[in-house]
């Protein structure tokens, strides 16, 4: 096989996942725009979503996140699915938005909230079982705000406490992913503030604990691909949350912002082998003032993009030159792939595999978009936020 077909085979065995919660209405803490033509239930999330991997071929599996994907029946919910042609990912829990949890939830001080908060996590377990999903993702709001407000040390027990019950829990292939966030909502302490402390609690746990990078987690400046690489080297990498930002958490759309630290990204994903393996390449995305689904669309393609660069990258002429010494060699190896123009690579994988070479304008073709500001009147639409 030559290079080329190499890169093109691995593009078209990409995955990403997309998230039910972004098909919605969502915002920052200040306001949510709402749309015409939002999904009102679970089940219109996955119609659209079914028509992201339609035109991009390679977004076959939709997270959801619990309560906000509540149903009666999941295995219903798992069937619908299945008639669009997809799967259900990682099921996402919910321990940040309810009054009981102001001070923390599985490491709140009241051992009350605190079983509420695991009992959610077990629920969701449940769920997985229902719908065949692998991945349980936790991301915990947990902190505190002012100095002495609470245990430090005690809090990070409570936690290891609250994981190892729900690690018990998992099956045989299921997976805990556990995501970390550097602050907000709390100030002065987060219980799961970096990738360090995710690892030390999935290290403890065992082998079904990996750790999830949320790329806008981070404080600036941060080398993320670093956190990646050694992530990958220990076995530890679950997945990702891929988005962008400028500032903050600002969840924007992946590679909206510095395009060039998604490609080291994933040229670290690539070298260490994580393409081929279990890590999951999840969008996390916040989609306020542009379209929902345009947006998914856009947000794979990038993905993509920098998939293909990374594959691209000639290891064989940068390892020599990192060998040699050679500083602006290697550093030049690397710039020539990011520099290189992959969509014309990418309108040739998507044709053979029977796309529209151009996603976005296959969508705004296919008259979707009217289609369901026509349809879905009524009722009312998924969100949260402001």
């Amino acid at each position: 096989m030559t290079e080329r077909a190499a890169v093109k085979a691995a593009l078209k065995t990409q995955a990403v996942e997309t998230p039910s919660w972004a098909y919605g209405n969502s915002g920052t803490r200040f306001k949510v725009f709402a749309q015409q033509g939002v999904p009102r239930d679970p089940m219109e999330k996955l119609d659209d979503a079914a028509k992201v991997h339609e035109f991009t071929g390679v977004a076959p599996t939709v997270a959801l996140h619990i309560p906000w994907d509540t149903v009666d029946d999941y295995a219903a919910l798992a069937r619908h699915a299945e008639d669009r042609g997809l799967r259900l990912g990682a099921i996402n829990s919910n321990t940040f938005q309810d009054d009981d949890y102001r001070l923390g939830s599985v490491c709140h001080p009241d051992a009350s909230v605190r079983r509420k908060a695991v009992d959610h996590l077990l629920e969701c377990v449940d769920i997985m079982d229902a719908t065949g999903s692998k991945d349980l993702k936790l991301w915990f709001a947990d902190g505190t705000n002012y100095p002495g407000q609470d245990d430090i040390r005690a809090r990070q027990d409570r936690l290891a406490e609250a994981l190892a019950e729900v690690y018990e829990r998992l099956g045989d292939d299921q997976r805990m992913l556990l995501e970390y966030k550097l602050f907000e909502p709390a100030f002065y302490t987060t219980d799961v503030p970096d990738w360090g402390t995710a690892y030390a609690h999935c290290l403890r746990l065992g082998p079904k604990a990996r750790v999830v990078v949320d790329t806008g987690h981070h404080a600036p400046g941060t080398n993320i691909e670093f956190i990646v690489a050694t992530l990958l080297r220990e076995g530890k990498l679950g997945g990702f949350d891929f988005n962008s930002r400028f500032y903050a958490d600002d969840d924007l759309m992946v590679g909206a912002a510095d395009p060039f630290q998604l490609f080291r990204i994933m040229y670290e994903v690539v070298r260490g082998g994580g393409l081929s393996g279990d890590v999951a390449f999840m969008l996390d995305q916040c989609h306020n003032v542009e379209s929902k689904i345009p947006a998914i669309v856009r947000s794979v393609m990038n993905v993509q993009e920098a998939t293909a660069k990374a594959l691209l990258v000639d290891r064989d002429a940068l390892g020599a030159a990192q060998r040699a010494g050679d500083v602006l060699g290697a550093n030049a190896v690397l710039m020539d792939a990011f520099s290189t123009d992959v969509r014309p690579l990418l309108r040739e994988v998507r044709e053979e595999m029977g796309l529209d070479p151009d996603p976005m304008a296959a969508y705004a073709r296919s008259g979707w978009a009217e289609k369901i500001v026509a349809e879905r009147v009524g009722g009312e639409q998924a969100g949260w936020g402001a």
